[in-house]
């Protein structure tokens, strides 16, 4: 059975929406080559790749045409990639399979089918799903000092979800890594 892992950057007051550019990795000027280092050890441990239909084709308008020196745009192209899309029909991204059903019993299903770790990040209305569905089993944090006061929120209004910390690891940059899973009962 697949272990499905949600990785969101976020502010201190929990924001993962990407207002105003509160979080751009192409046009950071600070040193995250420590960030990075940590993103591409879980890029190598994941075996397939979750995504909303709006944050998979952001993505694919992105990644497939950049220069890579990090490994980023190999991963996802090389991954199995999964969008969860009741719209999309031709995905367009090599590797990608379109679930075109509920999202919580199509991923219930991906993960009752899936060997190894399977990746979400951004797709902001997929995750709210996920969480509500009690299908995540590890969330990844990467907090970033800064405060927005607005913007959707990874962990829906009115959702109880219990955690535990199971690691933190802070960075260069003042990023913190944060890693939670929920507790049983």
């Amino acid at each position: 059975m697949g272990q499905l892992v949600v990785t969101q950057n976020c502010t201190l007051d929990g924001v993962i929406e990407a207002l105003d550019g509160w979080f751009d990795p192409q046009g950071d000027d600070e040193d995250t080559s420590d960030v990075l280092a940590v993103i591409q050890q879980q890029m190598a441990a994941q075996t397939g790749f979750l995504l909303g239909r709006r944050t998979f084709e952001d993505m694919r308008g992105l990644w497939p045409a950049q220069t890579d020196t990090t490994g980023i745009t190999r991963h996802l192209d090389e991954v199995r990639k999964y969008v969860v899309s009741r719209t999309l029909t031709d995905p367009g991204w090599e590797n990608t399979r379109v679930l075109p059903g509920d999202p919580v019993e199509e991923v219930r299903v991906l993960r009752a089918s899936h060997d190894g770790e399977v990746g979400v990040t951004g797709s902001i209305t997929l995750c709210h799903a996920l969480i509500r569905g009690g299908l995540v089993d590890e969330f990844r944090l990467l907090v970033h000092p800064r405060v927005l006061g607005r913007g959707r929120r990874l962990f829906p209004d009115g959702v109880d979800v219990r955690l535990r910390r199971v690691g933190a690891e802070e960075f260069r940059a003042g990023i913190t890594l944060l890693t939670y899973r929920p507790t049983v009962g």
